[in-house]
């Protein structure tokens, strides 16, 4: 053999190994995902393919949802981590706090760049919100769940999972704070809300979604216009305990009776989740100024399930000493309300925190 012929053979060589170094370190270039699994549909499962709604959830581990989507290998590196195996409804402080804490941990690790939380679909909007308000990263966080159990025809536990990934390991996802991903949609965990019981688009956000995942892209139209995450003052690795707040549901013939309760119970304030404008009923207006004379905040919130609560609208708050909690619906306002009650118990500065948020 000839030595020009040697000498084409080896740059072939070299040139071979330059492209498999080249494939090996585009390999590492992909994301790092850890995905946290806390149960709910998405880890549901029904006695046949066409049980949507009356399945068992929370009975297949993080690890086997991963593993039926193995298509979330070719954006991420991703790896599966189980805290809890629980239905949404049954989430506590306490397990926010303790989720709230290891998704901290997990951030600030070098090799982590986003994380997947799967989530029943019931209390995704308060843990979302909660997280939006305490983490402290720009690293994307995104929670994500499923209408339907994966058992069922037309689930969508899986490509919701594919989409939660794409977005958790984008760099455009960053410094945006918690995001839900479902049904295509991106949306801010501040906004969204569950607003049917068993469709798949279920989840709605009063100013629309922030963007798109469509065809393994992501789009966003708009960006978050409240505080979150690192523009807090609200800090999940200093927070130890939340002080009790609780949700009185209004009605006509409405009594005093889950008031007296949530006082007796400890509560430091009450969301009172009022008809229209927030409205208080006639025999309930004195007792909420008992309820704020024993110390205990009063919050008015909307049971509409959207729209502004208006200060001295339909009671003169002023001179109650009562809060209002802005656009947020009552289960978030009793996040923000227990966070803020960390902080603070001057109700002036706790309306500062409601319209802040």
């Amino acid at each position: 053999m000839q030595q020009g012929q040697f000498k084409k053979i080896g740059a072939v060589m070299i040139l071979s190994a330059a492209f498999a170094a080249f494939g090996a370190h585009a390999q590492d270039k992909k994301p790092n995902v850890v995905v946290i699994g806390t149960g709910g549909t998405i880890a549901g499962a029904g006695a046949s393919s066409v049980n949507t709604a009356a399945y068992q959830s929370a009975v297949v581990p993080v690890d086997k949802i991963i593993a039926a989507v193995p298509e979330v290998a070719k954006i991420a590196n991703v790896r599966g981590e189980q805290i809890f195996q629980i239905g949404s409804e049954s989430f506590n402080d306490e397990r926010l706090l303790k989720l709230g804490k290891r998704v901290s941990e997990l951030l600030k690790q070098s090799d982590v760049d986003g994380i997947v939380i799967t989530h029943g679909t019931d209390t995704i909007e308060e843990t979302a919100y909660f997280l939006n308000l305490v983490l402290k990263s720009e690293k994307p966080v995104v929670v994500v769940g499923s209408m339907r159990p994966g058992t069922a025809l037309g689930a969508d536990g899986a490509l919701n999972l594919y989409d939660a990934v794409l977005v958790a390991g984008s760099k455009e996802a960053a410094g945006k704070g918690t995001l839900v991903v479902m049904n295509d949609e991106i949306h801010s965990g501040r906004d969204v809300t569950k607003s049917n019981s068993f469709k798949v688009e279920t989840f709605r956000s009063p100013y629309g979604p922030l963007g798109y995942v469509v065809e393994n892209k992501l789009t966003f139209y708009r960006l978050p216009a409240r505080p979150h995450t690192t523009q807090t003052e609200f800090d999940i690795d200093q927070i130890s305990s939340l002080p009790r707040v609780d949700i009185a549901y209004n009605y006509g013939n409405v009594s005093r009776a889950a008031y007296d309760a949530f006082v007796n119970a400890g509560a430091k304030a009450i969301i009172h989740d009022g008809t229209g404008n927030g409205s208080v009923a006639e025999q309930i207006v004195p007792v909420l100024q008992e309820v704020r004379g024993k110390g205990v905040q009063v919050i008015r919130a909307t049971r509409t399930g959207s729209g502004v609560v208006i200060r001295n609208g339909e009671q003169p708050d002023d001179k109650y000493d009562w809060v209002v909690t802005d656009d947020q619906n009552a289960q978030k306002a009793r996040i923000l309300a227990e966070l803020a009650l960390t902080k603070t118990n001057d109700s002036k500065e706790l309306q500062k925190i409601m319209w802040k948020y």
